[in-house]
């Protein structure tokens, strides 16, 4: 998501050298004809998700709120999952500082080698760079969009795992470290100081030589009235799974939603399981090119990222399609 800059300089050259294979991307394969029933996709209690992580406070790597909110979500998946897995490690953010985090790993029939990989970040962004107001520029978020959203899907959709497990094996990895990349006022582009906790885990997975057909990461899915844009990354390294999920979200009657559109290449988490660990994935993310930011919601890295701004029809809609995904494989 988080590297704006450097992905709106890349994106001529992408186009260029990607724009024939963008169109064969496009073509929409073969759906089956009925879907696999599956269980109700709980909109409230993916809220409720939601909310508490936000009530936890700003989750920032180090503060209390983060480590209160780790103890919480493996408490979680461990109620809804065959296996969670705390991943610790440590990683250099863009002002030199060495910082302890982790990942978070819940699996679903672990001894099934055919799997799907489910991905969200679930730190928060440890300042408000792009708030109107500069005073507020230092001020951690909550980050209920751009965290939380994603975070909660997933929690909703491990617990309908429990009620009705998939025929495939399914791994929801939650990344920290994914949004202390350096302020808008730094001027610094690189990729390396983000998705700390993405470059880890492809570089180290949870299991050795660790594999899956395909990814899905979900980035600020919360928000109401959403455009859920074709990312250029997804489309350029996995193009089949973009077709896949935006299939299913037409024939569940989301088209309005998911569209078929270019979107900007983000480097967002899903870049770094693509280069580094070669699993085709894909970026489920809010853009919008009328925001006041001109790229993603309104309230991206901004104070206002708050639980008034999750809707929890969006929640359910996310979540079905995914989910609806997931039990078809």
């Amino acid at each position: 998501m988080k590297n704006l800059l450097f992905s709106l300089v890349v994106l001529p050259f992408f186009l260029i050298s990607c724009g024939g294979g963008n169109k064969s991307t496009k073509t929409l394969k073969d759906q089956p004809k009925k879907l696999v029933k599956i269980p109700d996709f709980n909109a409230d209690s993916a809220y409720y998700f939601v909310q508490k992580q936000v009530d936890f406070g700003p989750r920032t790597v180090g503060s209390e709120s983060h480590e209160v909110c780790a103890k919480w979500l493996v408490k979680k998946f461990n109620q809804y999952s065959d296996t969670v897995i705390v991943q610790p490690f440590k990683a250099r953010t863009y002002d030199n500082v060495t910082r302890n985090a982790k990942n978070i790993i819940a699996s679903i029939n672990p001894e099934n080698p055919n799997r799907l990989l489910l991905m969200a970040h679930w730190d928060t962004r440890p300042f408000a760079d792009h708030d109107k107001d500069a005073s507020l520029h230092n001020t951690a978020i909550d980050g209920a969009n751009d965290g939380a959203s994603g975070v909660g899907v997933l929690l909703e959709m491990a617990r309908l795992f429990k009620k009705q497990k998939p025929e495939i094996g399914v791994d929801i990895v939650l990344f920290d470290l994914e949004d202390w990349g350096p302020p808008s006022d730094k001027q610094m582009y690189e990729n390396e100081f983000w998705g700390l906790g993405s470059q880890y885990w492809s570089k180290t997975p949870h299991t050795l030589g660790y594999t899956a057909r395909y990814g899905i990461l979900l980035d600020m899915v919360g928000a109401k009235n959403p455009k859920f844009l074709r990312e250029g990354y997804s489309d350029r390294y996995a193009g089949f799974v973009m077709n896949i999920v935006w299939n299913t979200a037409a024939e569940l009657g989301y088209g309005d939603y998911f569209l078929n559109q270019q979107g900007y290449p983000l480097t967002d988490d899903h870049y770094f399981v693509n280069t580094i660990a070669n699993i085709p994935s894909i970026d489920i993310i809010h853009m919008d090119r009328n925001s006041s930011n001109g790229t993603f919601f309104e309230h991206w890295h901004t104070t206002h990222d708050t639980m008034d701004k999750i809707d929890k029809k969006t929640l359910k809609m996310v979540g079905h399609v995914v989910s609806t995904v997931v039990y078809n494989e």
